[in-house]
């Protein structure tokens, strides 16, 4: 990529100079040392391990080697992200998290990887398990620096950014990281001599925060800050661009008295036999965004407007992986207080039932017991539909269940961070009514 930039003849050269745009998509692969910027890591600022470069690889044998070597690094649980090095920071195409030797493997000699990557090599990236990612908007004109928006995703790293639903402001992240990812920001655009929009994605897991891209231009999440804030600041960063100070349009950070929610909307419907579950290669094709006083209420609202229905009352379907069973509990125990009934298949239900939760039993389609989990789906038993999976055969097993829910129109969720938020959505809705207001009442 970066050959490719140095031969492009721009006529119009505004902005961002163009080998700061490479250098900050270098960046974040750790292939510049954050010190070579003039910020040192002792400041806080750290290699990104969500979507680090840890190798380049161009065979099969050298990734296999190159996986065994980081088995060692002790950063939560060891997930490898496999994608073509020129199109990781766009929409991850072709990128897939395996988990183990035979998983990479199968990938490898199944997928289309190294002919996606063309003359460049291929990356392994290493993955923080369960960490909070945070996307953070910014105008520069090279020496002061304002920060638009702070937008914490509800599902967690490893999901597309631009797959993830967001709020902002964030809400839950205490008010001292808040600032810190501001200091970070603010200290990177000074750093790469940004002119005009920047956009850095953050991971943040027990206490620590993790770069993980630096993109010096504009991101698909301009819009929605713009319309959450208030703020024209695309229209600003195109004169700061073309030579006016920040300073002179005296920007403010705003405290907000409101909490704006992006939900991203998908085409699975017009994709026969597609999977719907979300992972790191960007599958959405638009966008929707929920507002109001309270979290729970704006993410309810989100889900509407995404097309999505929010359930009051029925019966909810649950099968989780192994990693996420302790984290299912208190949504569900909070769903059985609001008087759903559940269901679940066999680890799930055995393990919600030794914590005392009263849950069904509903058998796996492969159990070749009747009726099962699609059969009660169809005939529209079931009414939201929490299911996330790992591993190629769990994967394969349970697609007919997130397919069958995504025809019959059944809410369903794939990670448990968006069946949290699902579930409080459902408490606020539940608890009142939804209130109807235009944008301009709230920026």
């Amino acid at each position: 990529m970066a050959k490719e930039y140095k031969d492009l003849v721009v006529g119009l050269d505004i902005g961002t100079a163009k080998i700061m745009v490479v250098v900050g998509e270098v960046l974040a692969g750790g292939d510049l040392k954050l010190a070579g910027l003039g910020v040192a890591p002792s400041n806080g600022l750290k290699r990104g391990a969500v979507v680090n470069i840890d190798a380049t690889v161009a065979s099969i044998q050298q990734a296999l080697k190159e996986a065994e070597l980081m088995a060692d690094c002790k950063i939560g649980r060891v997930y490898t992200g496999i994608t073509g090095s020129h199109i990781r920071g766009l929409n991850s195409t072709g990128m897939v998290i395996v988990r183990d030797e035979a998983h990479m493997r199968e990938t490898l000699a199944g997928s289309d990887v190294f002919k996606i990557s063309g003359d460049s090599p291929v990356l392994i990236d290493h993955y923080l398990n369960q960490a909070i990612e945070v996307d953070v908007d910014a105008l520069s004109d090279g020496k002061d620096v304002f920060i638009a928006g702070v937008m914490e995703h509800i599902e967690e790293a490893g999901v597309h950014s631009g797959d993830s639903a967001c709020a902002l402001p964030p809400h839950s992240l205490a008010p001292d990281v808040v600032a810190e990812l501001e200091r970070q920001t603010a200290a990177l655009a000074k750093a790469l001599n940004v002119v005009g929009l920047m956009n850095i994605q953050f991971a943040i897991q027990d206490g620590e925060i993790y770069v993980l891209e630096v993109n010096p231009r504009a991101s698909r999440t301009v819009p929605f800050v713009a319309k959450a804030v208030g703020t024209p600041i695309a229209k600003i960063a195109a004169r700061v661009m073309a030579g006016e100070a920040l300073k002179s349009f005296g920007l403010k950070s705003k405290k907000l008295k409101h909490i704006a929610v992006k939900e991203a909307v998908f085409p699975f419907a017009r994709f026969p036999g597609v999977d719907t579950v979300l992972g790191p290669e960007m599958r959405s094709t638009g966008e929707v965004m929920g507002l109001d006083t309270d979290f729970a209420v704006a993410f309810a609202k989100s889900q509407i407007g995404g097309g999505a229905k929010v359930p009051l009352e029925g019966t909810v379907f649950v099968s989780v992986r192994d990693d996420d069973k302790d984290r299912i509990v208190a949504p569900i125990r909070k769903l059985l207080d609001m008087g759903f009934n559940v269901i679940a298949t066999g680890g799930t239900q055995a393990f919600l039932k030794s914590k005392g939760l009263e849950v069904e039993l509903v058998h796996k389609v492969y159990e070749g017991q009747r009726p099962h989990i699609v059969d009660r789906m169809k005939s529209g038993e079931v009414h939201l539909v929490f299911n996330t999976t790992e591993g190629a055969k769990a994967l394969k097993d349970s697609a007919s269940i997130r397919r069958t829910a995504l025809l019959q129109k059944i809410p369903y969720y794939t990670t448990i961070a968006g069946a949290v938020a699902a579930v409080a959505g459902i408490a606020a809705v539940r608890g009142g009514t939804l209130e109807v207001r235009p944008l301009q009442s709230y920026t």
